[in-house]
């Protein structure tokens, strides 16, 4: 996967993941573990999912947007994500078990602001 210049992205970065599942279980059963042992082999080890959820009821989307999980994931920095998703490490022992568990998944880049 070729990725966008992030460059200008300062920071940590939590990455919004919206999930349509092929199988659930394989997704968390055996992608996660795998990207976990990707991230480590990259030395990359401080991804943290800070959030993992079920969508219960789609409100103001089109069904069409109806989507089974939202994953937050906090990356230390956008290069450290762009290094995992571009890395033959990734595509060799993730990317696989991803594609097999995923019907559809969008990915957000997200940086925090104050309120």
């Amino acid at each position: 996967m070729k990725l966008p210049e992030f460059e200008e992205v300062q920071g940590p970065v939590l990455m919004l993941n919206m999930l349509k599942f092929k199988d659930r279980k394989y997704y968390f059963e055996t992608y996660l573990p795998a990207f976990r042992k990707a991230t480590e082999k990259l030395g990359i080890n401080d991804v943290k999912i800070r959030l993992a959820c079920n969508v219960a009821a789609s409100i103001l989307a089109p069904e069409s947007e109806a989507w089974d999980a939202i994953l937050l994931v906090e990356y230390p920095s956008a290069s450290a994500f762009k290094t995992i998703a571009e890395s033959d490490v990734y595509r060799d022992i993730a990317d696989p078990y991803r594609l097999a568990a995923t019907d559809t998944l969008h990915l957000y880049m997200t940086t925090p602001f104050e309120l």
